[in-house]
C-alpha cells in the first residue's frame, strides 16, 4: 500500500500534494555517506551557491504546506509554532503558487545541472528537477483527481491530520490545534468550492465513488459535536500534559465543541448538500479516460507513477504476463496442500478459511499482535541482510474507524524528534481476515520494507534536510518497489522455510500486485468497468482505489522488477565481489531518487567494487 505521503506521511494528498498526478527496531549508527557516489563527492569541490539556493527553496516549499511543516517538523522555534497553528489553503490560487515556484525552480536547477556540482549535489539536483518537472506537467490534469472521493480529500484528510499528525505534547500545542481548528470549516469550503467548479467541466468521480465519499461525510455528522472525533482526540490527547491545568484543558475542550458545532459541522453540511446535488449527474463509467483530455492525464499519471516512459498497452502486456508466472507456481504449491480444484482466488480463499480465528472474543486483538511478532522477527532476520537499520522503533496499529471501511494497510513516517514511532496501519474491517498473507504485508509496510527505507532515509547524516525528509523524492516507483522488493527478498532468502501457507500468501500478494497492472490500465486505457476488475480477482474497495488514484497501482511490479535488473546486472558484472548488503545500501543512503537516478547510482557502485 501507498506510504501516506499520500501513502508516505499519513496525511493525505489533498493537504500534502498541489497536484494528484505528482511504513523497537534495532538501533544502528546510520553512515554519512553512501559508500561511492557520496564518498566520491569529498574529493569534488562543493557548490556552495547550489547548497544555499537548494536548502532555501525547499524551505519556501515546505511553507506552502504548514501541515507537512507539522508532520516532518521541518523548522523550529518561532517559525514552526506559526505554521503548526496554520492550515493550508484549498484554492486555486494557492496551487498556483507552487506551479510559479516549480517553473523558477526548474530553471535554476538546469543552470546548477549544466556547471560544477559534485556528485552528492548532481543527485540533489536531479531528484528535485524530476519532482518539478512532474508538478509542472500535472498541472493541466489537477482536476482529474476527484476533489472528494474514499480515499482523499478535505472531509477525510483535515480530521485525519488533526487526530494523527498535530502534535499534542504541551500546552501550547493545544493551542495551535484550537488555531488550526478554527480554519477547517474554511479549508473545507474552499474544497467544496473547487468540486463544484470542477463538476462544471464534467471532472466528477464515478457515482458509487461519490457515494463512498457521502457516507464519509454522514459518519463524521453523526456524533453530537462533543462526541466529534475532533472533540475527543483533543480530550484523550491533552489528558496527560503536565503544563495543562484541569481548567485549562476543559476550557480547550469546550472550545473545540464550539468550533466544531457553529463552524466545522456547518461546512461539512454544505459538503453534504453539494455531493446530493453532484450525485443524479454522475454516472458508473469508471475509468479516467472517460474524462475530457482523460488519456492524456492517464498517460502523464503512468509517467509520474512508474518513472518510465511504458505506455498503458505495454504495461497491460506485462501485467498478463507476471499474472501467468504467478499462477503457475501458485498452482503447484497449492496442489502440494490438497487444494486442486478451483480458481487461484477460489483456492486462496478455501485455504485462508483454514486460519481464520473464532469470532468470539473480538480476534483483531491478537491480529495487531501477530503482527508485531511478524515485525520483531523480521527485523531480527534483517541483521543478515543490511548494514542500515533504523534507529526509529515500529509499531503496528489497527486503522482508525473513520477512514477503515475504505482503507488499505500503510505506514507512516516517525516523528523526527522521537515523539512518533513509525507506524504500520492495518484496516480490520472483518469479519474475515486475510490471515496467510499477515507476514507479506508486515514486510513490505513495516520490516524490511517502508519503514526501513523511509525512517532510514531521515536518519541520515550528510544529506540535505530536504532529501531526508523528502521533500521532493523519486516518485512512488522507487517506495512502492523496494517495498515490495523486500516480500520477494523474503522468499528468495527463505524466511518461509516450513511455512508453505505463508509463501502462498508471499507469492498472492506478488500476484495481487501483476493484476493491478493489468486492472489499472483494463480501467484507464481499455474501458472496463468496476465490475470486470472485480472479476479478475480483486476486492471492491482495491478497485476502487484505482479508480480515484489512476496510475499509482503499477508502481509496486514495475518499480521491483527494476530494482531485480539493477540487482541481477550488479551481480552478474561483479561475480564475486557482489554483496548484497552492499546492493540494498546503494538503494537506502541516497533516499528517494528518480529510477533512472537510482540506476546511475547501482552503475557507480558496480564500478567501485571492482
Amino acid at each position: 500500500m501507498p506510504v501516506d505521503y499520500r501513502r508516505a506521511t499519513k496525511i493525505t494528498l489533498a493537504l500534502l500534494t498541489p497536484f494528484l498526478f505528482a511504513s523497537g527496531a534495532l538501533a544502528q549508527p546510520v553512515p554519512a555517506a553512501a559508500p561511492a557516489t557520496v564518498a566520491a563527492a569529498g574529493a569534488e569541490q562543493r557548490n556552495a551557491a547550489f547548497d544555499a539556493w537548494a536548502d532555501k527553496f525547499s524551505a519556501d516549499w515546505v511553507r506552502l504546506s504548514p501541515e507537512r511543516a507539522t508532520g516532518s517538523q521541518y523548522f523550529s522555534g518561532a517559525e514552526q509554532l506559526a505554521l503548526d497553528r496554520q492550515l493550508a489553503p484549498q484554492t486555486k490560487a494557492h496551487r498556483q503558487k507552487y506551479l510559479v515556484m516549480a517553473r523558477n525552480g526548474i530553471t535554476r536547477l538546469d543552470r546548477f545541472l549544466s556547471g560544477k556540482l559534485d556528485a552528492s549535489q548532481r543527485i540533489s539536483a536531479q531528484t528535485m528537477r524530476w519532482s518539478l518537472a512532474n508538478t509542472v506537467a500535472n498541472e493541466p490534469f489537477e482536476d482529474h483527481a476527484f476533489v472528494f472521493s474514499q480515499f482523499s480529500g478535505a472531509h477525510i484528510s483535515l480530521v485525519t491530520f488533526m487526530t494523527e499528525t498535530h502534535p499534542i505534547r504541551n500546552a501550547a500545542d493545544v493551542d495551535s490545534y484550537l488555531a488550526r481548528l478554527d480554519q477547517a470549516g474554511a479549508r473545507l469550503d474552499e474544497a467544496t468550492a473547487r468540486a463544484r467548479s470542477a463538476a462544471e467541466r464534467s471532472l466528477t468521480p464515478p457515482r458509487f465513488i461519490l457515494e463512498r465519499a457521502q457516507g464519509q461525510v454522514d459518519a463524521f455528522l453523526k456524533p453530537a459535536p462533543g462526541q466529534n472525533v475532533l472533540v475527543t482526540s483533543l480530550a484523550e490527547r491533552s489528558a496527560r500534559l503536565a503544563d495543562l491545568t484541569p481548567q485549562a484543558r476543559a476550557a480547550a475542550i469546550a472550545s473545540a465543541t464550539a468550533i466544531v458545532a457553529g463552524k466545522i459541522r456547518p461546512a461539512y453540511e454544505r459538503t453534504r448538500g453539494f455531493l446530493a446535488q453532484v450525485h443524479p449527474k454522475t454516472g458508473h463509467a469508471a475509468g479516467i479516460d472517460r474524462l475530457p483530455n482523460g488519456a492524456a492525464a492517464y498517460s502523464q499519471a503512468l509517467a509520474n507513477f512508474t518513472g518510465t516512459k511504458l505506455q498503458a498497452a505495454e504495461i497491460h502486456q506485462i501485467g498478463l504476463r507476471e499474472v501467468a508466472r504467478l499462477e503457475g507456481q501458485m498452482d503447484k504449491h497449492l496442489r502440494t496442500l490438497g487444494f486442486a480444484e478451483g480458481s487461484i482466488e477460489e483456492r486462496m480463499r478455501a485455504l485462508d478459511k483454514t486460519f481464520q480465528l473464532p469470532a468470539e472474543p473480538d480476534p483483531r486483538p491478537e491480529i495487531i499482535k501477530r503482527y508485531n511478532a511478524m515485525v520483531r522477527d523480521a527485523e531480527q532476520r534483517s541483521t543478515k541482510l543490511f548494514n542500515l537499520m533504523p534507529k526509529s522503533p515500529v509499531d503496528v496499529r489497527r486503522e482508525p474507524p473513520l477512514t477503515e471501511g475504505s482503507a488499505s494497510a500503510h505506514y507512516s513516517l516517525p516523528a523526527p524528534d522521537g515523539s512518533r514511532p513509525g507506524i504500520f496501519w492495518v484496516p480490520l474491517r472483518g469479519p474475515v481476515y486475510d490471515m496467510i498473507r499477515m507476514r507479506s504485508l508486515a514486510y513490505h509496510e513495516a520490516v524490511p520494507g517502508h519503514h526501513f527505507q523511509l525512517a532510514i532515509q531521515q536518519e541520515l547524516q550528510g544529506l540535505p534536510k530536504f532529501r531526508t525528509m523528502r521533500i521532493f523524492g523519486g516518485g512512488s516507483a522507487h517506495s512502492e518497489g523496494w517495498a515490495l522488493y523486500t516480500e520477494r527478498l523474503a522468499v528468495e532468502e527463505g524466511w518461509y522455510e516450513g511455512d508453505v501457507p505463508g509463501l502462498l500468501g508471499a507469492l498472492g500478494s506478488e500476484l495481487f500486485r501483476a493484476r493491478r497492472l493489468v486492472v489499472d490500465t483494463g480501467l484507464h486505457s481499455k474501458g472496463w468497468t468496476r465490475q470486470q476488475a472485480i472479476d479478475y480477482g480483486l476486492k471492491p474497495s482495491e478497485v476502487e482505489r484505482y479508480i480515484v488514484w489512476p496510475g499509482q497501482a503499477n508502481a509496486y511490479m514495475l518499480g521491483m522488477l527494476r530494482i531485480l535488473d539493477l540487482r541481477d546486472k550488479a551481480r552478474a558484472e561483479l561475480g564475486p565481489k557482489f554483496s548484497l548488503p552492499g546492493f540494498h545500501d546503494v538503494v537506502l543512503r541516497s533516499g528517494s531518487v528518480p529510477m533512472d537516478v537510482l540506476g546511475k547510482l547501482v552503475d557507480e557502485w558496480i564500478a567501485s567494487q571492482r
